[in-house]
């Protein structure tokens, strides 16, 4: 099974760490998988968005053109790759910045106040992990079991101290019922 995943938003909308994650959430796991970062040259409000994929058998190519799943943190973004999408597919919509609904008809939408849900919790800035989570339950291409691993991996040392609100933003979004 591969699952082709693409992240977009405006950079320092943590587009880039939520791809790690599922990146090494799927390697501790066993998978074969690609990570591919891509960014405006602009640091922080440019455009960023990343890709990956994850599968069973060894990963062709890192570019993802026709994703399975997509995850929108803003409106340029869902304009951009939501024909992008297989027949079939999901699209994850942060639903706080993005008021308009997914216009097709071939595809399933969730939708999830990821920002507003953040800033309810006290760290605005990990509205992606909470996309991150509410893929995780809506997908199943990754298993929830094991997360605290998976988080610990991806948050480094130098900041510990944001491991414990990295993981609970992960756990509301895989408990969000729309």
């Amino acid at each position: 099974m591969t699952t082709q995943i693409l992240i977009a938003g405006f950079g320092g909308q943590g587009v880039l760490f939520a791809g790690k994650f599922l990146a090494k959430k799927g390697m501790l796991e066993g998978r074969q998988l690609s990570w591919l970062p891509s960014y405006g040259p602009e640091m922080r409000g440019g455009t960023a968005n990343c890709s990956v994929v994850l599968s069973d058998d060894p990963v062709g190519s890192p570019i993802v053109n026709h994703p399975d799943v997509l995850i929108v943190m803003n409106l340029p973004s869902l304009d951009k790759y939501e024909s992008a999408v297989v027949p079939g597919g999901t699209i994850f919509v942060d639903s706080t910045l993005i008021q308009r609904k997914v216009q097709r008809t071939d595809v399933r939408a969730v939708y999830i106040p990821a920002t507003r849900l953040a800033q309810q919790n006290g760290f605005s800035t990990l509205a992606n992990m909470i996309l991150i989570g509410k893929v995780m339950k809506e997908t199943g291409f990754v298993s929830y079991d094991g997360i605290e691993e998976a988080v610990r991996s991806v948050v480094s040392a130098k900041h510990e101290d944001l491991y414990e609100i990295n993981l609970k933003a992960v756990q509301i979004g895989y408990s969000y019922q729309e």
